[in-house]
């Protein structure tokens, strides 16, 4: 259905799909009808919500800490395998693209009541595609290994860790959601400096190997903590097309993808700006990376904080994404070692407040809490082609400047200016013209 814009979502009365549909896949309970946000009774709070909340953080840690730790790589295999850099950044982009588009099927797969056994095959996949980058010597190795195995592994464990942690918490949502994905943070600290300082004493094989294990303990840790807790739902599709005829809902992930299309810009080259413009050595721009995630840890939980207290989740990505191209314009002035550093510190400040946000302000769009993993699911996997298409772009407009950065950083400030433009359209769609109005 179409939402007005002042019409409240809570209240908004969602459309599902028949029973019969041949698209359909089976639950595993037999409650007949869905419910809305007001009708479940939420324990916002209690022992086990908050596992839950430490179950997703692990997960995040490894589903999406461990796929911004590429850097580290990619300086391997372009320095000691002598690959060439931009067939080398094909291995992230596809790990993160497929991590994205995998989001459909493991959020259909959540929503269906198969929170755990996706989660467990998710992490098998994800541990198999580890230990086996560990033993790739060749770049078609690295990619099927570390790109594609990985990559589908990591998707199948990110999506149900949102739709658990939003079934247990609806007025602290926010602020849950944020300190379960700023186990993103947690990764990317972890998984980097295993292999930035194990590579020198024990070399790159078994370096990757600790990587892994490190990661075995993380998952196995996050599947004993999982409790899922199931909520009345009606057989769907895989597809909810109905959420594309809802103005709000399109247009937010309109806004999103312009915004994702840009963010990874500036995680993928800030080591190679660093390098060439700010006199940093190989070695010493991985500080860089590490400074960018470390703290985005406490980022995330701030934004959540202020998310559920004073802003409102839909509020909060539209500020945070506007400061994030503010930092990308800023990039402009910096040419120093100090300064670098502060850019580092900003963006993984500004960046961490619009990841963090993201989760709330999605998660506000959806009445229908059984919907929840499949709708994720549809916005992640659009973002994936956002993210697999943004670093390229940039590359491409910086080959074309002849290494100039200049209008590779306006095409990220400009764009990611009009993704908190298109997030705004959104709001109004959901609260209408007033601006004092926590939504």
């Amino acid at each position: 259905m179409i939402f007005s814009g002042k019409k409240s979502l809570h209240h908004a009365v969602t459309e599902t799909t028949p029973p019969h549909s041949k698209l359909s896949l089976p639950t595993s309970e037999a409650t007949p009808e869905p419910t809305s946000d007001a009708e479940v009774d939420y324990p916002d709070g209690g022992a086990v919500a908050w596992r839950q909340v430490v179950a997703g953080h692990l997960i995040n840690a490894m589903a999406s800490g461990y796929g911004a730790a590429f850097g580290i790589y990619q300086l391997y295999y372009t320095e000691t395998l002598q690959l060439p850099s931009a067939q080398v950044s094909w291995i992230g982009s596809v790990q993160i693209f497929l991590n994205n588009v995998t989001c459909t099927v493991a959020g259909r797969l959540a929503d269906a009541g198969y929170v755990r056994e996706t989660v467990i095959a998710g992490s098998v996949i994800a541990l198999l595609g580890t230990f086996m980058t560990s033993l790739a010597t060749e770049y078609w190795q690295i990619f099927l290994a570390q790109g594609i195995c990985t990559g589908i592994g990591l998707g199948l464990m990110y999506m149900p860790a949102i739709t658990i942690v939003s079934s247990y918490f609806l007025k602290r949502r926010g602020l849950a959601l944020t300190i379960s994905t700023a186990g993103t943070g947690t990764g990317s600290i972890i998984f980097p400096a295993t292999v930035q300082y194990l590579v020198p004493k024990i070399g790159f094989p078994w370096a990757a190997r600790c990587a892994g294990f490190v990661a075995m303990v993380i998952v196995g840790t996050a599947n004993l903590l999982l409790k899922p807790r199931r909520l009345p739902r009606k057989p769907s599709p895989m597809v909810e097309w109905a959420a594309f005829k809802e103005p709000p809902y399109v247009i937010f992930v309109a806004g999103s993808f312009m915004f994702y299309w840009a963010l990874y810009f500036g995680y993928f080259y800030i080591n190679s700006y660093a390098i060439k413009f700010a006199s940093f050595t190989a070695t010493s721009a991985v500080s860089l990376l590490l400074i960018t995630n470390a703290v985005g840890v406490p980022s995330r939980i701030l934004i959540g904080y202020l998310s559920d207290a004073y802003l409102g989740p839909i509020n909060a990505f539209i500020l945070s994404a506007l400061c994030v191209a503010v930092t990308f314009f800023s990039w402009i002035a910096i040419k120093t070692h100090s300064t670098m550093y502060a850019f580092a510190v900003v963006f993984g400040v500004t960046n961490s407040f619009a990841q963090g946000a993201f989760a709330g302000a999605l998660a506000s769009l959806t009445a229908d809490p059984a919907k929840m993993g499949t709708r994720f699911g549809m916005c992640c996997t659009i973002l994936g082609f956002a993210t697999v298409a943004g670093p390229p772009t940039a590359g491409a407009i910086i080959d074309f400047c002849g290494g100039s950065y200049l209008w590779a950083q306006v095409w990220a400030g400009g764009v990611t200016v009009i993704g908190g433009a298109t997030l705004g359209v959104a709001r109004y769609w959901v609260s209408g013209a007033k601006l004092a109005v926590k939504v």
